[in-house]
């Protein structure tokens, strides 16, 4: 037995129905509409082996909208799961940044014709504005403020 039970209600039977006969919405959302009705008690209730076969999808993520539905409820089990954080920190913020940039307009260090990558990245940590920091990152955020 499931963990998880999904129970629709005859209205969000309906809803999932119409998400799938439309198709004009994201391929995760039909393929979850689709897990949600095969799992549904008061329809098939068939288990997540099963949803999974005919779905062509891993039982995790049968038993994931399984449990987006139970806790978090119909609409965000539709949708797929949001981070909390984003998967690691940002190494430069705002005034960080603005001394990057401060920094890169500024002239050279002596014996060097124009700044580099490696060059900025190493000048950041030397001044202690980061503790560490590689050349793409200061590449990527250049980028960005351009």
């Amino acid at each position: 037995m499931n963990k998880h039970v999904v129970k629709l209600t005859d209205t969000q039977r309906q809803e999932l129905e119409a998400c799938i006969n439309k198709g004009k919405l994201e391929a995760y959302k039909i393929k979850h509409a689709n897990i949600l009705l095969k799992a549904d008690v008061n329809g098939p209730g068939e288990t997540d082996e099963k949803i999974a076969d005919a779905y062509n999808c891993h039982t995790r993520t049968v038993a994931n909208v399984r449990k987006r539905f139970a806790t978090e409820g119909f609409v965000r089990a539709l949708g797929r799961a949001q981070r909390e954080v984003p998967p690691t920190p940002r190494k430069l913020d705002g005034e960080a940044e603005a001394r990057l940039i401060a920094l890169s307009c500024g002239d050279p260090p002596e014996g060097a014709g124009r700044w580099t990558l490696r060059l900025l990245a190493s000048e950041l940590v030397r001044l202690e504005i980061v503790e560490s920091i590689s050349p793409e990152t200061v590449r990527q955020t250049l980028k960005k403020m351009s």
